[in-house]
């Protein structure tokens, strides 16, 4: 799958989020400037059913979903206003999709059956780094069989990225970043059975991504 450029995907993000406040709308169409959504994209299998963590108004499925990648997906969020947002955006799919959004916190019960590919994106560091394993043991098991868990956070080094990530955070969500080193988060995998298949960093303006993906069952 080729990558999609951010302009296109912020585009494609216009015509979904027409509905809903002004602002949220916004922080939909310019996340792709942000966020390596194209790169994200790429790893997510063709007909895959994606449960998307920490989902927030839903842009991460709305945009496979729009692009014919999916037609099957969960996400959850504990924003109640992320998820009406991306339940409206739902009337903006292709005929044929089928996107639930529920409203569940990281430590509540998750859906019980497994899913082909598992994203969280940009939803550790919110976490208390005492609970940041447990989210992530959690985030694993539903991974079912040959699946794949999709995980991208913003980087810890170098320092002045790091300083621009936590920046940008203390403005948008009032939110104190919590890092944890990509080597941990194998070291995670590892211990939840499953194996490295890619790593990346990527770096948007000033912005710094650590993008990791991991199979259950190996290669």
């Amino acid at each position: 799958m080729s990558i999609r450029q951010p302009g296109d995907l912020a585009k494609t993000a216009a015509g979904l989020y027409i509905d809903g406040p002004r602002f949220l709308r916004n922080v939909q169409i310019y996340r792709p400037y942000i966020c390596p959504f194209g790169e994200l994209m790429a790893a997510v299998p063709a007909g895959a059913r994606v449960l998307d963590v920490g989902c927030g108004g839903g842009l991460f499925l709305g945009l496979l979903a729009s692009e014919g990648t999916i037609t099957d997906g969960l996400g959850i969020d504990t924003s109640e206003s992320a998820i009406r947002l991306a339940r409206q955006m739902t009337g903006r799919l292709p005929a044929g999709c089928h996107l639930d959004f529920e409203v569940r916190a990281v430590l509540d019960d998750w859906p019980a059956r497994t899913f082909d590919a598992v994203s969280i994106i940009d939803v550790i560091h919110h976490v208390p780094p005492k609970n940041q394993k447990a989210v992530f043991d959690r985030a694993s098991l539903a991974v079912g069989g040959n699946g794949l868990l999709i995980y991208k956070d913003m980087c810890k080094t170098p320092a002045w990225r790091a300083w621009t990530n936590r920046a940008h955070d203390l403005i948008m969500a009032r939110q104190w970043v919590h890092y944890v080193h990509p080597q941990r988060v194998v070291q995670w995998a590892e211990e939840a059975g499953l194996a490295v298949v890619g790593t990346e960093r990527i770096n948007n303006f000033w912005y710094g991504h650590d993008l990791l993906v991991f199979r259950r069952g190996g290669p």
